[in-house]
């Protein structure tokens, strides 16, 4: 008993010496950027880091979804490999490399779910000064929900204490307030009516105008001005699960391919129809690849109803795993069975050529659902065999 005594106060002891030593780190840091939100995270963490850098702010970004890693203060990314499973542990050690390049600012992006893991994230390990919520939808409802109203609660768990917060979330702002005000922070609410589609036309891919809007917000809250902040984002190497379409001929056939597999609800899908309506004739036949993943279920489901009543397409492929309980339930909820096809333990050439034979002479093809795993082949296989629009 008096081993297992010593050998516990030694682990607790190690334990308060790494946190003071972690939290010393974490405060030579002027300028810390907590961003976090259910769409948009990654690419509001580019866009916050290279705003920054164009104004001369020595910054190093970190971002944890589709490709999980540093983006450098000189411009350049290097991806973080990981061991096993991801682990807010990996926090920790941005704090340190910060620290060792010299940075002034560090923007990052939340990768905690759980309540109690971003409360942790924030309190603990980041600590910062400037917080940023995108916005609230329907994702990871059996982690943060069961109602939007929960997620909402649930992401305020990052707002700083004494800081700022930038949001662009209106139905739950006043959620979102309340928890600010609870931690003496002033909260802004972010629109994008500023936002011109010339000041889009920078940008090499398709971007939204809030994740544009926000990110300018928070620059400009630490003292880098639009105009330079704007050119500096528009320099940023986007993240792999941006909007981007790709155009290519197979067989007589002309196929504009979209990676839009980021979207997977319906208030996401909805936004993403309206940007891609300069790409709608009614001369194009409209075919979407849903990509389903096994630890995913309820987005699955939520996957179902976005088919069977949200997305007006010609005809659904569904690909991954997951793809029976997917197809019965977007039957179930009335769609026609003529209008999906469900691929299972398809390759992306089986895709591909699934796409071709459901295609007219000129179709437009979605991918929604998962970026992640098969998502990134499919990607990887139709732009491999297509050019790049420039925007």
């Amino acid at each position: 008993m008096i081993l297992i005594a010593a050998v516990v106060a030694l682990l607790v002891f190690l334990g308060v010496r790494e946190y003071r030593r972690h939290l010393h780190t974490i405060l030579l840091i002027p300028h810390r950027v907590h961003v976090n939100g259910t769409r948009g995270k990654s690419s509001v963490t580019r866009l916050i880091t290279g705003g920054l850098q164009g104004g001369g702010i020595k910054t190093l970004g970190k971002t944890t979804g589709t490709m999980p890693c540093y983006l450098l203060p000189s411009g350049k990314q290097a991806h973080i490999v990981r061991i096993g499973k991801p682990n807010i542990i990996e926090q920790l050690k941005v704090a340190l490399r910060a620290v060792e390049l010299g940075v002034d600012a560090l923007v990052v992006e939340c990768m905690a779910v759980l309540p109690d893991n971003q409360r942790l994230t924030e309190e603990k390990m980041i600590r910062s000064t400037v917080g940023v919520i995108t916005n609230v939808r329907a994702d990871h409802l059996d982690e943060m929900g069961p109602t939007l109203k929960d997620i909402a609660r649930t992401l305020s768990n990052t707002i700083p204490r004494n800081g700022t917060l930038f949001t662009c979330e209106q139905n739950f702002f006043h959620v979102l307030r309340e928890a600010a005000d609870r931690r003496e922070t002033q909260i802004r609410l972010v629109t994008s009516e500023h936002i011109t589609d010339e000041m889009m036309k920078g940008f090499a891919y398709i971007e939204h105008k809030d994740n544009v809007a926000i990110a300018l917000a928070a620059c400009k809250h630490l003292g880098v001005p639009e105009p330079e902040a704007l050119r500096g984002m528009q320099r940023v190497i986007p993240d792999p699960g941006v909007l981007r379409i790709f155009s290519l001929t197979q067989s007589d056939r002309e196929i504009e391919f979209v990676n839009a597999f980021a979207a997977n609800d319906p208030d996401s899908y909805t936004v993403i129809w309206q940007l891609l309506k300069p790409f709608m004739t009614p001369s194009k036949r409209i075919i979407v690849i849903v990509n389903c993943r096994k630890d995913r279920i309820q987005r699955t489901e939520s996957l179902a109803d976005l088919i069977a009543h949200h997305i007006p397409a010609d005809h659904f492929i569904l690909v991954g795993e997951l793809t029976v309980p997917l197809e019965n339930r977007a039957l179930a909820l009335g769609l026609p069975a003529s209008r999906i096809s469900n691929l299972v333990d398809a390759t992306p050439e089986d895709v591909f050529e699934q796409v071709l034979s459901q295609s007219d002479s000129h179709s437009l093809v979605i991918g929604i659902g998962n970026i992640v795993g098969f998502g990134e082949e499919i990607v990887a296989y139709f732009t491999n065999r297509g050019k790049e629009y420039a925007y």
